[in-house]
């Protein structure tokens, strides 16, 4: 699926701006990381190139951090965040075949956005709303007792 992104020459003179104002000092990389990710919503491949020549570290170093910690995104987030519950009681509940649903529906796997930006789609481990799973959220809105047929027009709402 291709993404829509910020234009790159906007990615890098961001990052710049960003980069200037640092130590180029290797153990700040999660926390310049998450300053870029702030800036941009998330931190793209030209970001991460810039930083690996800029603080002579290298791209696995960068990529191994992004891919460790959750919260960082590799692509640009859409206008709405929705999530899918996969603890152990949305799980024996079914939430796996709402994340199928949506997969299929939008050619999107977890992690990524779809190419109109209007969904970024991830995977989390529990809502803390068991006792109405499978559960999905949209954006800060919990949807429970969801079935794979209501996820067309849940998310319909959100236009």
């Amino acid at each position: 699926m291709q993404q829509i992104a910020i234009p790159p020459e906007d990615e890098i003179s961001k990052t710049l701006q960003i980069i200037e104002n640092k130590e180029h000092d290797p153990n700040h990389l999660v926390k310049l990381l998450q300053e870029i990710q702030s800036e941009l919503g998330y931190v793209p491949e030209n970001a991460q190139r810039l930083i690996a020549r800029k603080m002579n570290t290298p791209m696995s170093q960068i990529y191994g951090i992004l891919s460790f910690y959750n919260f960082f995104r590799l692509f640009p987030p859409g206008r709405h965040r929705v999530t899918v519950c996969l603890g152990t009681a949305c799980y024996v509940k079914g939430s796996r075949n709402i994340l199928k649903e949506i997969t299929s529906r939008y050619e999107l796997e977890a992690g990524q956005t779809t190419s109109d930006r209007r969904f970024s789609l991830d995977i989390v481990r529990c809502v803390g709303c068991c006792a109405i799973g499978p559960v999905m959220t949209v954006d800060d809105k919990v949807y429970g007792r969801m079935k794979p047929e209501k996820v067309k027009t849940v998310l319909r709402e959100h236009r």
